[in-house]
């Protein structure tokens, strides 16, 4: 088994995010493992009539601060560094795996295929490649009824 001690959590609050989350404060219980949870700020602007106006960034990094500090363990004993950066994602969450030295990644993935992902790319398979440590991503689970095999699931003639 290899041994881990320090986990980092990307997040970018969305319900990927939360369930990759929760499976880092297990492993983090589980391995008595450190676990930074990192949100990364893309500076806002906000476009106005024939110019571009940036956001005030304090008042919008404040808000993204507390929602940060929201995310904690529910489970004892686990230690969370929250961590709040300004870049673009992939840089950052690489930069910040080097310099606390993870040992595991723990990130959310949107699922995107095809032309989807081409046009948003994937922060997730960025990392993944590039990664200096193992890189365990999650999708939101599915409900009962979408991984039931086709011939279980009910239908409308046999659902009544």
């Amino acid at each position: 088994m290899l041994p881990i001690h320090t986990i980092l959590h990307p997040t970018d609050f969305s319900k990927q995010s939360e369930f990759a989350f929760q499976l880092a404060c297990a492993l983090a219980r589980d391995y008595e493992a450190e676990l930074f949870v990192v949100h990364v700020v893309t500076p806002p602007v906000v476009i106005y009539g024939e110019g571009v106006l940036p956001v005030e960034p304090e008042v919008y990094q404040e808000e993204l601060r507390e929602k940060l500090n929201r995310l904690h363990a529910e489970e004892p004993g686990v230690r969370v560094v929250h961590r709040l950066v300004e870049g673009q994602p992939v840089d950052e969450i690489l930069h910040l795996a080097r310099e606390i030295g993870c040992d595991l990644i723990v990130m959310g993935t949107h699922g995107r295929t095809g032309l989807g992902r081409m046009l948003m790319g994937s922060v997730a398979e960025k990392v993944v490649r590039m990664a200096p440590c193992p890189v365990v991503t999650v999708r939101e689970p599915s409900t009962l009824a979408e991984r039931a095999p086709a011939a279980a699931r009910p239908t409308a003639a046999t659902a009544s």
